[in-house]
């Protein structure tokens, strides 16, 4: 009989837990605060717009430590428990601007781009184990974020649903939806992807991206 995740009635309660987990010590201290962990959502993440010859060195090590360092760091403290307990689901929120890297973004980008590699590289660290790595490329998001960004390049005056529309339009003119995405739309993937069905679900990069990135391929 395949593994699968531990029976409900042994899960615990819904907890928190307050650590930051962009340092090392706050990382670990979340770690063996939450015990057995059978499944990681890597989904922290900071973006912001800026001309590419203004982003200095101190921006670029920010965004890596919280886009690309965080998410290595707490799967290299999971990874071992699952694939020594055979089960374990890792899925990381990338996102499109992996593939088409915004103008004004290029740090977030590339360094999501980064979490794509790297999540191709731990699903093979953990290659026969029961244990699946995948990344799941977001599309952009209705978060407070995105409303400020849309906001940037929207004129104010629109209420919030015409501001979208209009950046849709005029921003993002090739996506089939026309729309920004709910979260909830972005988390359906993630349960799928940490469930029993995506047993043969590994070192991908699955699109929830609305259509955005003008490919045939996920």
């Amino acid at each position: 009989m395949a593994k699968g995740p531990r029976s409900s009635a042994s899960i615990d309660r819904r907890r928190g837990v307050t650590a930051d987990v962009t340092a090392a010590q706050g990382a670990e201290a979340l770690v063996d605060a939450s015990g057995a962990v059978d499944v990681l959502v890597n989904n922290l993440g900071i973006f912001g717009s800026t001309p590419a010859l203004e982003i200095d060195d101190d921006e670029w090590r920010r965004l890596f430590a919280v886009n690309v360092l965080n998410a290595a760091r707490l799967t290299r403290l999971v990874l071992p428990g699952m694939t020594g307990r055979g089960w374990g689901r890792v899925p990381n929120i990338a996102s499109d601007s992996a593939i088409v890297i915004p103008k004004d973004m290029i740090h977030y980008g590339a360094l999501k781009s980064a979490l794509l590699a790297m999540s191709r590289r731990y699903a093979k660290a953990a290659s026969g184990t029961g244990v699946t790595v995948n990344s799941v490329i977001a599309g952009l998001t209705d978060t407070e974020g995105v409303e400020d960004f849309v906001y940037e390049l929207v004129d104010r005056p629109l209420d919030c649903d015409a501001a979208q529309r209009e950046f849709m339009r005029t921003a993002r003119p090739q996506s089939p939806i026309g729309r920004l995405i709910e979260p909830a739309e972005i988390a359906n993937m993630v349960v799928y992807l940490a469930s029993p069905l995506a047993s043969t679900t590994a070192g991908g990069a699955l699109r929830v991206d609305g259509g955005y990135v003008d490919s045939i391929l996920p």
